[in-house]
């Protein structure tokens, strides 16, 4: 998953980073590294004790942001792992807080925007949501989050239903509802 989201940042860096003269040729692979640094750390942050944990990350993944970079921008998230960039831009780098941010909003929310519609897309599975959820969680997933993440895709804001039981809340979950 780190090879194909490095890719992403890549393919999503070239104006900001590549062919920025503030960021030497010799370092923009560090910078690169840098913000895919920041997206596991903020992503691992919030899937192991971020407000709304698993289930924020999963309707983050999920497209609930939407993809657009206001929308994505604007997310607590997101927004968390633009401010990891942004310091780890300026403190590597010696830049300021305008070009580092500068840098950040033109790489982090296409990047972010790209890994989301791969996670959505049935015929792309470069990303997926249960591979990024075990990497981001190290593999600590229980029943507790996955009734979190169920009930948030099923529009009941994680928390069971009267009379479906754990049988029906699962079932809507794997039957794609």
């Amino acid at each position: 998953m780190l090879e194909q989201l490095m890719g992403l940042i890549k393919d999503h860096s070239q104006d900001a980073i590549v062919n920025n003269p503030a960021i030497p040729n010799e370092h923009n692979n560090d910078a690169m590294q840098t913000i895919l640094g920041a997206i596991t750390s903020g992503m691992q942050q919030q899937a192991q004790n971020g407000q709304g944990g698993m289930a924020g990350l999963a309707g983050l993944l999920g497209g609930q942001s939407g993809t657009s970079s206001g929308g994505l921008m604007s997310n607590p998230i997101v927004a968390g792992i633009a401010q990891q960039a942004i310091s780890g831009l300026m403190t590597k780098f010696g830049l300021g807080n305008g070009a580092a941010t500068g840098i950040v909003s033109q790489v982090l929310p296409n990047v972010m925007g790209s890994m989301i519609s791969k996670t959505n897309d049935p015929q792309d599975s470069s990303f997926n949501m249960s591979d990024i959820m075990g990497v981001m969680s190290d593999g600590k997933v229980d029943m507790n989050d996955i009734m979190n993440i169920a009930g948030k895709f099923m529009g009941n804001g994680g928390q069971q239903q009267a009379g479906g039981g754990l049988g029906s809340l699962l079932g809507g979950f794997f039957d794609g509802k």
